[in-house]
């Protein structure tokens, strides 16, 4: 099958699901559910993990060591343009001057949806320093531009809120983001089950960002392999472009030229 590759920030990658690492049980657990999802590129939450801030504590980076991934560190849990922008350079700092980050500007405690007015202010300010911003933001087609004439490398619009586990409750909105980008548009939140994944990739997102979907199943290393062919199977159902969707029955075989 012949299909363009996943290109953010000038760097290629094969797999199109992108993963997180909290939530899961150990770090053994969290190794083998990324091992079998296939993904390139693992999110980690800097202020919630540890990079080698704290030298007594086990090291994320032992299970998922960066020549082998592309490390996302991101802003979770951060409610401030500034307090953003202070984590991105701590990240840049603690991984030998990385620039490729995900930026996550949160409103509220409640729903974790993006404040946009704080996110729009810390890209910015991300950008002017040097950084490669994919960014968290809500299903808005006009800051999704926005954002991406300003320089952010990826748009993420959620699917629904995070860990939510709702599934693709926008998709025209998600449609109409994915016609007007020119940067890739990965879903980023809300996934719940595998056939999320596929819609998302059926829809024309170039990928799909998840954790809880995966580290909150019941059994995540399995959850981890059925994400991986879900969003397999979604890219080349859109490839493939599925048939019209009609009111009435069209039959399978053709009626004309029937022997009786």
């Amino acid at each position: 099958m012949h299909d363009e590759p996943l290109i953010i920030a000038g760097q290629t990658y094969r797999s199109r699901l992108l993963v997180g690492t909290g939530k899961y049980r150990d770090l053994d657990e969290t190794a083998a559910a990324i091992e079998m999802s296939g993904a390139e590129i693992v999110t980690v939450a800097i202020r919630r993990s540890n990079i080698g801030q704290d030298p007594n504590e086990p090291n994320l980076l032992d299970v998922i060591p960066p020549e082998r991934y592309t490390i996302l560190p991101n802003t979770a849990g951060c409610y401030t343009a500034d307090d953003a922008v202070r984590t991105c350079r701590l990240a840049r700092e603690l991984l030998d001057g990385h620039k490729l980050v995900k930026l996550e500007v949160l409103g509220d405690q409640q729903t974790l949806y993006p404040e946009m007015r704080e996110t729009f202010r810390a890209a910015e300010q991300l950008i002017a320093d040097g950084f490669d911003v994919m960014v968290y933001m809500t299903d808005d087609p006009i800051a999704a531009k926005q954002l991406e004439e300003m320089g952010c490398v990826a748009v993420m619009p959620l699917a629904a809120p995070i860990g939510s586990g709702l599934g693709i409750q926008n998709r025209y909105n998600l449609r109409t983001i994915i016609e007007q980008a020119n940067v890739p548009v990965l879903v980023d939140a809300g996934v719940g089950t595998a056939s999320d994944a596929a819609i998302a990739m059926e829809l024309g997102c170039d990928g799909v960002l998840m954790n809880t979907a995966i580290a909150g199943a019941d059994k995540p290393v399995l959850m981890a392999s059925a994400m991986r062919k879900a969003i397999e199977a979604g890219r080349e159902a859109y490839l493939a472009g599925r048939i019209p969707r009609k009111r009435f029955a069209s039959a399978s075989s053709p009626v004309d030229g029937t022997f009786f």
